[in-house]
């Protein structure tokens, strides 16, 4: 299999997020697996027991991770919560040991900056789009969020 091919499937791997990817063309097969933020790639060339006919490439079997679910103090009201608007990495400060952007019970301003979410290497800064107390914070510094899960609970 070729090198290009094989950065091109870890490109796809940590753009996509999903933890584990492995296809098989012919005799050879790749499986690339992602564990903890560094990628693993192993590469495998199995003997060819005997000469078969043409056949098509084998389908890619994805393994979806895990997904943790997030600590649920109360069911948060969908006027109240302050959801992640992409799937990334939540950071409650910006940079580690810094002082973080809302604590509970932080009074909030519309605009004032919340979290960060790392998205393909981007930090994306989340912004409130209400004033008021933080009476809630749904999810751990360093924790992996999904498209519309709650962050923050604020009244």
């Amino acid at each position: 299999m070729d090198i290009r091919k094989v950065k091109k499937l870890i490109e796809l791997l940590e753009e996509s997020g999903v933890a584990e990817i492995e296809i098989k063309e012919g005799e050879e097969s790749v499986r690339i697996s992602r564990h903890g933020s560094a990628p693993m790639t192993t590469y495998v060339s199995a003997p060819s027991p005997a000469p078969v006919a043409a056949a098509p490439a084998a389908p890619v079997a994805i393994a979806a991770p895990a997904a943790a679910p997030a600590p649920v103090a109360a069911a948060p009201s969908a006027d109240s919560a302050v959801t992640a608007p992409m799937v990334g990495t939540y950071y409650s400060s910006p940079a580690p040991g810094a002082k973080v952007f809302v604590e509970l019970g932080s009074e909030v301003k519309v605009g004032q900056t919340l979290c960060i979410i790392e998205a393909m290497k981007m930090m994306n800064q989340i912004e409130s789009d209400r004033a008021g107390k933080v009476v809630s914070i749904l999810v751990k510094n360093g924790d992996p969020v999904e498209f519309g899960q709650p962050l923050f609970i604020i009244e």
